[in-house]
């Protein structure tokens, strides 16, 4: 592999088409976010996004601040972004020794006809703080969720740093300042397109590992292209490898070497993963789905799908039904 591209430009056909596949799949069908306003010194536990298809983030309009996270304290200032794909449970806070608050039980009941802003007086200076989560379907499929870092911290301003995203950020910050008819939608876009850049700059780091590393190798972002194209093809290994112009036997390492699984539970995830989505989106029978799938019987498909989600089909269904309503109703107010 020659190394990472040093502009998401570089990236060679199937890794691009790969990326984009991805970030089609970052899209807002649940969120939350609300406006933290404290003054003085102050610090709050958070665990924003603690679903496992929720990216968590801090967009800072106003600083300075701190997010300590595993013992390691690292400064924000005005226009910088914090994302925790995991949801990681963090502390976020200004100055020293100051008071402990808690934005998540002063928070008003929902639905919100507007961005809540949490006031929070004190003396000294005041930080202003846009707090919450994007839900992230691109985060159920595991090859993807591994290769994403456990904190993203993305600076948008300051010397040789400004670029559109600031421009975004502010947006996000005046869209929240004066709320306007319909803007709840607006600023769910905002926020849906400062992730997307967030995540897309993920494939720039100098040492891409798992799936970021898979995708930048030329052979196996054919093999991987292909599969994806065509997951209810009856693969077999021999196929997937003439794909990507390898031996079954390299194949069968480069997996291993860069994603940790065989090719063939790869193909399963990525089914699964799909199958996730058609439930979410379709009202097809599970068995249609279980078939699409490649598994036999209605029952073998439960089990898969419980061990990998965590959940039955059905009732993975019920709550992305039930979410899908409650978001229908927070934007209808």
């Amino acid at each position: 592999m020659a190394g990472p591209p040093k502009s998401l430009t570089d990236l060679p056909g199937p890794a691009a088409e790969l990326l984009s596949q991805a970030l089609r799949r970052v899209r807002i069908s649940g969120s939350m976010q609300f406006c933290l306003m404290p003054q003085g010194d102050w610090f709050t536990y958070a665990a924003l996004g603690r679903r496992r298809d929720a990216i968590g983030f801090h967009i800072v309009a106003a600083g300075p601040c701190w997010v300590e996270l595993r013992g390691e304290r690292i400064p924000l200032q005005t226009g910088d972004i914090a994302a925790f794909p995991f949801g990681t449970p963090h502390v976020l806070g200004s100055g020293e020794g100051g008071r402990l608050i808690d934005p998540d039980h002063d928070l008003p009941v929902r639905p919100w006809p507007a961005t809540p802003i949490m006031h929070y007086p004190d003396q000294g200076r005041q930080v202003r703080i846009l707090c919450g989560y994007v839900q992230c379907e691109a985060a159920c499929f595991a090859p993807f969720r591994a290769a994403l870092r456990e904190f993203i911290h993305i600076r948008t301003a300051g010397e040789g740093a400004a670029d559109w995203l600031a421009a975004t950020v502010s947006q996000i910050v005046a869209e929240v300042d004066q709320p306007q008819p319909g803007g709840g939608p607006v600023l769910e876009r905002l926020t849906e397109i400062a992730l997307l850049e967030i995540l897309r700059r993920q494939f720039l780091t100098p040492a891409p590992q798992g799936w970021l590393a898979a995708i930048l190798d030329p052979a196996l972002s054919r093999a991987l292209l292909a599969l994806h194209a065509d997951p209810r093809r009856d693969w077999t290994l021999g196929a997937l490898a003439q794909e990507g112009g390898l031996s079954r036997s390299a194949l069968v390492t480069r997996f291993a070497r860069l994603l940790g699984s065989s090719p063939m539970h790869y193909l399963r995830d990525w089914r699964l993963f799909m199958a996730a989505q058609e439930l979410a989106s379709a009202p097809s029978p599970i068995i249609t789905i279980a078939t699409e799938a490649g598994y036999g019987t209605e029952a073998a498909f439960t089990r898969a799908f419980r061990r990998c989600y965590g959940t039955p089909p059905a009732e993975w269904r019920r709550a992305r039904a039930r979410q899908s309503a409650t978001v229908q109703e927070a934007m209808a107010s």
